[in-house]
Order: C-alpha cells, then sequence, then structure tokens
C-alpha cells in the first residue's frame, strides 16, 4: 500500500506544514503510543475555507469539503510531532464539530467529509470510531472543527 502522502498527493491533497497556533495551545499532543490533535479548522493558506452555520448559509457539501481541509490540518499536525505519516497504524477517534443551523440534524454527513478521507489515505488504518456533533458556533464563524486520535 502507498505512504499516506504518496495518497495524499495523488488525491491532489497534500498535507502542508503546521500552522503556528494563534491561541494557547499546541497543535498536536503525543502520549505513549498515541497523538490527539487539537481542535483543527478548515484554514487553508492561511485562511478559513469557509463561514458560517451548515443548514443555513452552507450545504452538506460544504461542510465535507471543510470537513476534509480539517483532516489535513489534524495530518499536519500529526506529521509535526511524528515525524512521518506512515508511522500511523490506526486512525482511533475522530470528533468532529459542525456548526448548524437550527434544524440541521445531518451533521454524520457532513463528519462522512472527514471520514472517507481518512479511509482513502489509510485504508483498513483509517477506519475509527467517531462522534459528530451539531453546535451553534465554532472558532472565527468556522463550519467545522475536527480532533483526531491516532496510534502510532
Amino acid at each position: 500500500m502507498p505512504t499516506p502522502d504518496v495518497v495524499l498527493a495523488e488525491l491532489g491533497l497534500p498535507v502542508r506544514e503546521v500552522a503556528p497556533p494563534a491561541v494557547a495551545q499546541v497543535p498536536a499532543v503525543r502520549a505513549g503510543s498515541f497523538v490527539f490533535t487539537s481542535g483543527q479548522l478548515p484554514i487553508r493558506h492561511g485562511e478559513l475555507l469557509a463561514a458560517g452555520r451548515v443548514g443555513d448559509t452552507l450545504g452538506v457539501a460544504d461542510g465535507q469539503a471543510c470537513a476534509q481541509w480539517c483532516v489535513l490540518n489534524a495530518l499536519a499536525a500529526i506529521r509535526s510531532e511524528i515525524g512521518d505519516l506512515g508511522r500511523v497504524r490506526r486512525v482511533v477517534k475522530v470528533v468532529v464539530y459542525v456548526a448548524s443551523g437550527a434544524l440541521f440534524t445531518d451533521q454524520a454527513l457532513v463528519a462522512n467529509g472527514a471520514s472517507e478521507l481518512l479511509g482513502r489515505v489509510f485504508g483498513d488504518a483509517g477506519q475509527h470510531a467517531r462522534s459528530a456533533v451539531g453546535v451553534s458556533a465554532l472558532p472565527l464563524d468556522a463550519p467545522v472543527e475536527l480532533e483526531l486520535v491516532v496510534e502510532i
């Protein structure tokens, strides 16, 4: 199986360097054989990919695209901690927060954007436990925030 970086490059989604945090946190923490990321927003080239709530100003497809960028940023944070994404043995847990309109209930469909990308990148090792949580607002008016836990 190709390495995660090769798969991402083939998808046209190379992982960039981790951006320094804007607040008092670190991008990722290693504890034993696990790496936990801080919440990652859909930041691309230094700017928020989209703003607003899914179900109000944004649709499910917009949320899925944001979830994918959150994954890319989480992988950058993990790589900054362990040096090589090829060291990831398993994606353990994904938590996806979706800024949701009052009547929006398809948070799980938004989270699929992240889950499907992780499955493509890591194959069977990308299958994971997951929570998809609707919230009223996220930092910077982001539509999606994601946390990732991997075993190395």
